[in-house]
């Protein structure tokens, strides 16, 4: 299929997708269509069905792309996701994705983050990681692992996030403020607005955060 064919099967489904979009996705390494000899792209079935699945998580679990190309990678290699239902997820299955949260086993965290066991564990023990129903781990457990593993290169153990995560938890107390009122209208679109409000909310927030801890770094060297 050319690219403006694969807009058109998926534009029913996702009313912003567009051939940009689509190419953005290609550039970021979400999917890679063959190109014919004229240099056209060509995307195939599979291509869709993986397209799909991207869209889907991203819409509906507000996962960030990298994340979404962790868990397409899991599945590239045959590794198991599971939902949180317990059901296995095959690959760029959309409608599994939209109707569970895509979870991943211990074993398969364990290898996405690039950490031990024993550094699990910690993370665990502080609170910073936890299991979800059946022992599988979501996408957030995922960032939160793989971040945890990098900062331990520096030096940085469990022990030591534990303000970050007081932090956070104070800044989800700020965006629960906001929403909380709205949740409580009752209307038949308050919970929609209140969803909307606390994703605004919540990255205006981590914005801020992000540049006052690059203030204060950059005085470091100062």
């Amino acid at each position: 299929m050319s690219i403006g064919e694969v807009l058109a099967q998926l534009r029913p489904d996702f009313a912003d997708v567009s051939i940009s979009k689509i190419r953005f996705l290609e550039t970021e390494g979400l999917v890679e269509p063959q190109r014919s000899p004229s240099g056209y792209r060509r995307f195939t079935h599979d291509d869709v069905a993986r397209l799909r699945y991207v869209l889907t998580v991203q819409r509906d679990h507000y996962l960030p792309l990298r994340v979404i190309k962790e868990q397409l990678a899991q599945l590239d290699r045959g590794m198991e996701l599971v939902t949180e239902g317990g059901s296995s997820v095959t690959p760029y299955t959309a409608a599994a994705a939209a109707n569970d949260e895509v979870l991943l086993p211990r074993a398969s965290l364990l290898e996405a983050a690039a950490i031990s066991d024993e550094l699990l564990t910690e993370l665990e023990s502080y609170g910073l990681v936890t299991a979800r129903r059946g022992g599988a781990y979501d996408a957030d457990a995922l960032l939160v692992a793989r971040t945890a593993g990098e900062l331990a290169q520096y030096g940085l153990q469990p022990r030591h996030l534990r303000s970050v995560r007081t932090a956070a938890e104070r800044q989800v107390g700020l965006v629960e403020q906001v929403v909380a009122p709205i949740f409580r209208q009752r209307s038949a679109d308050s919970r929609g607005r209140a969803e909307e409000a606390a994703v605004d909310v919540a990255r205006l927030t981590v914005r801020l955060h992000a540049a006052l801890v690059d203030a204060g770094a950059r005085r470091l060297s100062r």
